[in-house]
C-alpha cells in the first residue's frame, strides 16, 4: 500500500480474522493481539511479504524476526526440537510468552530474511485467543516482530500502531489492550546445555533452570552479536531524553510513577511489578505525547518480570547511535 493510504481498523471478531488471514495470504501486512503486544504480521514462507515488513518497519536487515506457529509440532517443521529438555520445554510452556531459539533446519522453507542470515530461528506459540484462531485459519506460519516503526515505543493497543504504522500496513485487528504488556522471553539453549536469556519476559528462566537443573543458572558467556529479536543497545525509545530510577522530578519532565513515587501516569501505584510490565508501553506513549520535553522514571525492582520492564527503560534511555 501507499504511504497516503489509511490503515484500517477491524475489530477481532470472526469476519476480521477471515480477512486478516485473506490478506496474509495474498502477502499483506495485518497488525495481530498477542498476549504480549500487537505484531506486525506477513507469512513467513514469502520473502516479499517478509521484505514488506522490514520496509514498514524501517527494520535493520541484521535482525531477525520470531516465527508464530500454531502448536509445537508445526514449530518443530522450522526448528530442531531434537533435545529432550528443550522439546519439554516447548511443550510444557507453549502456548505461551516464549520464544525459543532452534537450530534452522534444512528443510525448514522459510523465506531468508526471517532469520536474517542466522543458522537458528526463533519460535513461538502464542497464547492470545484471536491470534490463535487467525494461525489456525492459515496454513503458513507467520513472521511477526512488534507492530510499531523500528526502535520506537512497542503497541498495546491498535492506537499505538497507527501511531507509527498507520498507512504503511494494510489492516490493524483490534481486540483491545494486550495483558502482558512486554514481549516474550527469549531463550536458547545451546550445545552442551548452556541456556541462555537472549531477552527478559514474563517467563522465568532461572527459575525455569532450576527445575530441569536443581542448581542456579550458570553465568555463561553471552553469544556475541544479534542473535535474537529485541538486541538492539537502543529500542523502545519514546523520542525524548529518559531519566531512570527518578524519586523526585525536575519542572520539565513527565513523570511515570511506580508504587509510592506518583507519577503523570503511573505503572503501579501497589508497587506490582506484572502491572508495571501491562502499563510499561502506555505510559511511555503518553510521555511521548506529552508537552514536555523530558521523561523521569521512578525506580522499578528487578526481579520477576521487573527485570523485563527494566530492560526495556534501559534501551529506551539509551541514545540512537
Amino acid at each position: 500500500m501507499s504511504d497516503k493510504d489509511v490503515t484500517e481498523v477491524v475489530p477481532a471478531e470472526a469476519e476480521g480474522i477471515a480477512r486478516a488471514a485473506s490478506i496474509l495470504e495474498s502477502g499483506g501486512l495485518v497488525a495481530v493481539p498477542t498476549e504480549t503486544v500487537y505484531g506486525l504480521a506477513a507469512r513467513a514462507d514469502d520473502a516479499a511479504a517478509v521484505a514488506r515488513i522490514y520496509t514498514a518497519k524501517g527494520r535493520p536487515g541484521f535482525n531477525p524476526l520470531i516465527v508464530h506457529c500454531r502448536d509445537a509440532e508445526q514449530a518443530a517443521r522450522y526448528g530442531d526440537f531434537s533435545d529432550p529438555v528443550l522439546r519439554d520445554i516447548a511443550q510444557a510452556l507453549w502456548p505461551g510468552p516464549l520464544t525459543i531459539v532452534a537450530e534452522r533446519r534444512a528443510d525448514a522453507g522459510l523465506a531468508e530474511a526471517v532469520t536474517a542470515g542466522l543458522p537458528t530461528v526463533a519460535l513461538r506459540v502464542p497464547a492470545h485467543p484471536v491470534m490463535r484462531e487467525l494461525l489456525a485459519a492459515v496454513d503458513f506460519p507467520l513472521a511477526a516482530p512488534s507492530a510499531n516503526r523500528s526502535g520506537f515505543i512497542s503497541p498495546t493497543c491498535a492506537r499505538h500502531v497507527l501511531a507509527s504504522l498507520d498507512g504503511r500496513i494494510d489492516m490493524v485487528l483490534d481486540a483491545g489492550p494486550t495483558e502482558a504488556g512486554v514481549e516474550s522471553t527469549i531463550l536458547r539453549v545451546g550445545p552442551g546445555d548452556e541456556w541462555h536469556e537472549l531477552r527478559p519476559g514474563p517467563v522465568d528462566v532461572a527459575a525455569l533452570y532450576r527445575h530441569y537443573h536443581d542448581s542456579d543458572m550458570p553465568a555463561w558467556r553471552a553469544p556475541e552479536g544479534i542473535t535474537a529479536p529485541g538486541q538492539l543497545a537502543s529500542h523502545y525509545a519514546p523520542g525524548k531524553p529518559v531519566r531512570l530510577d527518578a524519586v523526585e522530578a525536575q519542572p520539565d519532565e513527565f513523570v511515570i510513577g511506580f508504587g509510592a513515587v506518583a507519577g503523570d501516569c503511573t505503572l503501579s501505584a501497589s508497587g506490582d511489578v506484572t502491572e508495571a510490565a501491562m502499563r510499561l508501553y502506555a505510559c511511555l506513549h503518553e510521555a511521548a505525547l506529552s508537552d514536555r520535553p523530558r521523561i523521569a522514571v521512578a525506580p522499578v525492582p528487578a526481579w520477576g518480570v521487573g527485570r523485563a520492564v527494566n530492560d526495556r527503560l534501559r534501551r529506551a534511555a539509551t541514545p540512537a547511535d
